[in-house]
């Protein structure tokens, strides 16, 4: 009996100290209930930080490209491109890289036969075989995260849900595409451009990844 009082006690001590760090800070509306979360408003509120972030501290690509060194297949291993992502990038909780970038260079080719919209670009300064393709709309992946997670400053834990911090994504990527949509017409084969953006490269659960191709969301492009 003196067992079970003593184990109850501890529990009960236990419980009462880390009460305050099991639950995550929400809004509370006038009547007491949690706050709807509001994406747009978020990001409102983030936007000259993630905007700022992106333009002081992006790399160069062509010094990230540089660094992976692909196979002939175009695949690269797990920990040689974590030593680069330590270097220039990320790696989050899920073991994506994310890059902060910026570049400049050449379309050389624009894919419109989809909704996902790219170009490719030659990077000013790399001439290995790695390809930079940029989405360029007029939609983006569902699943595309880069500019959300490579700021490194909007992180999983401020939210309640998967789902707000989702809906954080998407509402960056809807106002990319809202800028790339002012650029109609001027993204064409043989332009040279600038651009400020992100990129990942996914490697859960993977040993060999493949880098032949990576994909950038674009923060800003300069037709030049």
């Amino acid at each position: 009996m003196r067992k079970l009082l003593l184990l109850a006690f501890i529990v009960a001590i236990g419980g009462y100290f880390a009460w305050p760090y099991a639950f995550t800070v929400v809004p509370i509306d006038d009547d007491g209930a949690p706050g709807e979360f509001d994406p747009v408003g978020y990001v409102d509120g983030i936007w000259e930080q993630l905007d700022t972030t992106t333009r002081q501290e992006a790399v160069e690509l062509s010094e990230i490209l540089a660094a992976i060194r692909p196979d002939a297949a175009g695949r690269a291993q797990k920990e040689d491109l974590a030593t680069v992502a330590d270097q220039f990038g990320l790696i989050t909780a899920g073991e994506a890289h994310v890059y902060m970038v910026r570049a400049t260079g050449t379309i050389t080719e624009l894919d419109t036969d989809t909704s996902l919209g790219t170009i490719e670009l030659d990077v000013d300064g790399y001439d290995g075989p790695i390809v930079a393709r940029i989405y360029v709309g007029p939609r983006i992946p569902s699943d595309e995260s880069s500019v959300r997670d490579a700021v490194g400053f909007i992180t999983f834990g401020t939210f309640r849900e998967q789902t707000e911090y989702g809906r954080v994504s998407s509402e960056i990527n809807r106002r990319v595409i809202t800028m790339l949509s002012a650029l109609d017409g001027e993204l064409v084969q043989g332009a040279s451009i600038g651009v400020v953006g992100a990129m990942t490269i996914r490697t859960f659960n993977l040993v060999e990844i493949d880098v032949s191709r990576v994909n950038i969301v674009p923060l800003e492009i300069d037709v030049r």
